[in-house]
C-alpha cells in the first residue's frame, strides 16, 4: 500500500446486550472479584456505576475464553482499517477522511444510545471517556494520517507492532498490574518479530514522521487502557459510544473544514471505504475490543494485536492486490506462538 494512500484509525456496531450476563459473556463476579461488565450498565449513581475495579486476573473459564474471542474479533475489525482507508483516500483528503469517519461512527453510536434510552455515564467517568475519545477516535487516526503523508506504509505496520507492548506498559502503570517475566519475554519477542518483518519487507527507516507515530502510540495506548477500565463498569459498546458522542462536535467542525479545503472525488471505493471505516473499524471494533479487555485485562488483550499487521497484510492482498514477501508465513507462525504464550503466562 502506498504511503499516500494509507491511514490508520481505530475502532462496532453492537447488538444490544442483555442486562443479565450469561457465563459465556462475562466471568462470574465471585470468581473474578468484580462486577460483570453487563450488570455494570446500571444508571448513574447506582453501585454498579462505581469506580472501575482493579485489572482482572487471568482466567481460563468461559468468561475468559469469551473475552479473548471478543478482543480477537476486535483486532480483526481493526485490521480492515488499512484497505478501507486506502479506498476512502481515493475520494477524500486525510483531514476530511478522519473527520467524516468519526462523524459516521458518532452518529451510529448516538442513535443507538438514544433509541435504547441509555442513561448518561456518571460524572466521574467523563474524564476517562475523554481520554478514550482523544486517543482512539481523534489522536491515533489523525497522527498516523499526518505521518503517512510523508512516510511509507512500513511505518504504519511498525506502529501496529509496537502498540501491544505500549498498551501493556500503560496498563501496568495505570492499573497496577504486574505481568510475569514470561509474559514480557513473549511480548517483546512478538513485537521484535513484527518489527523485523516490516523493516525487512518494507525497507522501513526512521524519518521526520516518527514523532507523529510515537505520539500516536502514546495516545492510543492511553485510550485503550482507560477504555478497558471503563468497560468493566459499563458495556463495551457504551464506552466507545459515549467516547464517540463526546467527539461529535470536533468531528463536525473537522468535517466542515476538511471538506471545504480538501478536494472531494466520490466513487464506490471512497464511499464504501469511509462507511466501513466508521461503522466497522471504529464502532464495531471498539465494542468488541473493550468488551474483551474488560474480561481478560489490557495486557493480554493487547498481545492479540501482534497479529494485526499480518491480518492487514492479508486484506491488502485480497482487496488491494498487494503481494507480500515470503517472510509473511514464518512471521505469522512466530507471532501466533507469542500470542499463545502471553495468554497462558
Amino acid at each position: 500500500m502506498r504511503a499516500e494512500n494509507s491511514a490508520i484509525t481505530h475502532g462496532t456496531i453492537a447488538v444490544p446486550m442483555s442486562q443479565t450476563a450469561s457465563p459465556a459473556t462475562a466471568p462470574p463476579a465471585a470468581a473474578a472479584g468484580r462486577t460483570s461488565p453487563v450488570r455494570a450498565a446500571s444508571p448513574a449513581g447506582s453501585p454498579a456505576n462505581a469506580a472501575a475495579p482493579a485489572e482482572p486476573a487471568a482466567g481460563t473459564g468461559p468468561g475468559a475464553r469469551a473475552g479473548t474471542l471478543s478482543a480477537a474479533l476486535g483486532v480483526l475489525a481493526f485490521s480492515t482499517t488499512f484497505p478501507s482507508t486506502a479506498w476512502a483516500l481515493e475520494g477524500f483528503g486525510p483531514f476530511s477522511l478522519v473527520s467524516v469517519r468519526a462523524l459516521i461512527a458518532a452518529t451510529v453510536a448516538g442513535v443507538l444510545l438514544v433509541a435504547l434510552r441509555v442513561p448518561l455515564p456518571a460524572r466521574r467517568h467523563w474524564a476517562g471517556l475523554a481520554v478514550v475519545g482523544g486517543g482512539v477516535v481523534v489522536g491515533f487516526p489523525l497522527l498516523t494520517t499526518l505521518a503517512l503523508r510523508t512516510s511509507s506504509t512500513s511505518h504504519a505496520a511498525v506502529v501496529v507492532g509496537l502498540l501491544p507492548l505500549t498498551t501493556a506498559a500503560f496498563a501496568a502503570v495505570r492499573n497496577g498490574s504486574r505481568p510475569s517475566r514470561t509474559f514480557w519475554a513473549a511480548a517483546l519477542t512478538g513485537a521484535a518479530t513484527v518489527l523485523g518483518f516490516v523493516v525487512a519487507t518494507g525497507g522501513g527507516a526512521w524519518s521526520g514522521a516518527d514523532g507523529y507515530l510515537l505520539g500516536a502510540l502514546v495516545v492510543c495506548a492511553a485510550g485503550y487502557v482507560e477504555g478497558g477500565r471503563l468497560a468493566r463498569v459499563m458495556p463495551g459498546w457504551q464506552v466507545m459510544g459515549w467516547a464517540l458522542v463526546l467527539c461529535l462536535p470536533l468531528a463536525l467542525a473537522g468535517a466542515a473544514a476538511g471538506l471545504s479545503y480538501e478536494p472531494l472525488h466520490l466513487n464506490l471505493h471512497a464511499v464504501t471505504g469511509v462507511v466501513w471505516a466508521g461503522v466497522c473499524a471504529t464502532f464495531l471494533g471498539g465494542y468488541l475490543w473493550y468488551r474483551g479487555i474488560a474480561a481478560i485485562g489490557a495486557p493480554r488483550a493487547s498481545q492479540l494485536q501482534l497479529a494485526q499487521p499480518l491480518l492487514t497484510l492479508g486484506w491488502s492482498v485480497a482487496l488491494l492486490g498487494e503481494q507480500p514477501g515470503a517472510a509473511a508465513p514464518l512471521t505469522a507462525v512466530v507471532v501466533l506462538v507469542c500470542i499463545a504464550v502471553t495468554q497462558r503466562a
